[in-house]
């Protein structure tokens, strides 16, 4: 019997990114590829990158070179934004094979394999996301866990704000069809996965290319309904995209998380303007108190951008004290980054590394004191725990995730991986909250 060739995936970015990389260990399972880890030697080496920042350009970069190293004989595939982004950049770093952009990840063991009758040079298959408007099926994602699944519901965007290099990566919205998302998400908690959260590039969207059919809200319902679906998790949500129908839909179904991610990007309206982000921060506070009337204890999350082309002191100052108003429960802040192509890398003033890693330490200090405030709201509460892991630097200890999105640590005396549990709260270590099982 001839001895299966190994293939090693890895992956850089967004809950998309994780989602496609774990159909395309599926693809090469079916296939009959022994999948192995990233750090050991394999045949084929895939990376699945990321170009939402030139950090993530870095990173890609550096993983296509760690790859050629553990085998310099290997097949290295360069899939992902930066690859749809900048074919020709990853064609010459030496030692990449096939460049597959962000439409033909379905095709790319055929494309793997095709390689090998290949007597010329590297192969690059990027097409132009612009060209059709289809939605690319995958297989349903390998996961390790079985605990918590992603499930892609669409593809592309298209807002255009004045930073994002991502609808030049993904192409325009494409809505998968819903019967075949509440397909997947039946064969998923068939599978024994126990919560499922829906991802996408613009989530939001969802349906708005499909007049007459679901759209988020309608296609939350439908999912909530699944027999054996514990629970239901969105990802990250446009704030012009959060609906009352989507609200109410999400405040009536006790099984779908009480967690809304809403990128605000900054606090500050001159900045939002030149973002063309299409909102004001009153309209977006305004979101946030009817979101947290309708769904008590909600953790609302955000991403912001700092340093954004002419910010000034005064502007990054309106977002600090914004942010710090609105008492979200946590941030993520990334250090704008010019992405050649879009409209503010050639805006004036852009603004030095030094003084956007100055507020960026100072933005994500009060987010560690936001996180923490909002998880010490719960200390002397019961909280239901979806247990995802025993810690393995803590023997007879686990970890699991509230519906409003609170990691907590708790001893148990057997495995309860996969259960739902009910935790008394005791204290917190950092945003962590301690406690015991009932």
């Amino acid at each position: 019997m001839a001895v299966p060739r190994t293939v090693a995936v890895t992956t850089l970015g967004c809950k998309v990114n994780q989602y496609e990389s774990a159909a395309l260990v599926t693809l090469f399972r079916e296939r009959g590829y022994k999948v192995v880890d990233f750090s050991e030697p394999a045949d084929i080496y895939v990376i699945n990158t990321c170009t939402v920042t030139h950090l993530g350009d870095r990173k890609s970069r550096q993983l296509i070179r760690r790859a050629t190293r553990n085998n310099p004989h290997a097949r290295v595939v360069v899939t992902g934004c930066y690859a749809q982004t900048s074919p020709e950049e990853v064609l010459s770093i030496p030692g990449v094979d096939l460049v597959v952009g962000t439409r033909d990840k379905s095709r790319i063991v055929d494309l793997v394999e095709e390689l090998e009758s290949r007597k010329e040079g590297p192969l690059a298959v990027v097409r132009d996301v612009f060209a059709d408007q289809d939605y690319e099926e995958l297989p349903v994602p390998a996961l390790p866990s079985r605990v918590r699944a992603f499930l892609k519901i669409q593809e592309g965007c298209n807002n255009y704000c004045a930073y994002c290099i991502i609808p030049y990566a993904r192409g325009p919205l494409r809505s998968r069809d819903p019967e075949n998302v509440l397909a997947e998400a039946r064969r998923l908690v068939a599978g024994g996965f126990k919560e499922l959260v829906l991802t996408g590039i613009h989530t939001g969207a969802y349906g708005q290319d499909r007049p007459g059919d679901l759209d988020l809200a309608g296609l939350v319902e439908r999912l909530a309904e699944i027999p054996g679906l514990v629970r239901l998790r969105l990802s990250s949500v446009e704030p012009m995209d959060i609906t009352d129908k989507l609200v109410d839909t999400m405040a009536t179904r006790p099984n779908v998380c009480r967690h809304l991610h809403i990128p605000l990007q900054s606090g500050d309206d001159t900045v939002l303007a030149r973002m063309r982000r299409h909102y004001t921060t009153a309209w977006f506070r305004e979101l946030v108190q009817r979101v947290r009337e309708r769904m008590p204890g909600i953790a609302i999350t955000t991403d912001i951008i700092v340093g954004f082309p002419g910010e000034t002191d005064g502007q990054f100052e309106n977002t600090f004290n914004f942010v710090r108003e609105m008492a979200l429960a946590r941030l993520h802040v990334f250090k704008y980054s010019p992405r050649q192509g879009t409209a503010a890398a050639s805006f004036p003033d852009q603004i030095s590394a030094p003084v956007k890693e100055a507020r960026s330490r100072r933005l994500i200090a009060l987010g560690d004191e936001l996180a923490r405030s909002f998880a010490a709201k719960h200390i002397g509460q019961e909280v239901q725990v979806l247990v995802e892991e025993e810690l393995p630097e803590k023997e007879g200890f686990f970890a699991g995730l509230t519906d409003n999105y609170l990691r907590v640590i708790f001893p148990a005396r057997k495995n309860l991986v996969g259960e739902l549990v009910t935790v008394r709260v005791e204290g917190i270590e950092g945003a962590d909250l301690k406690g015991m099982i009932i």
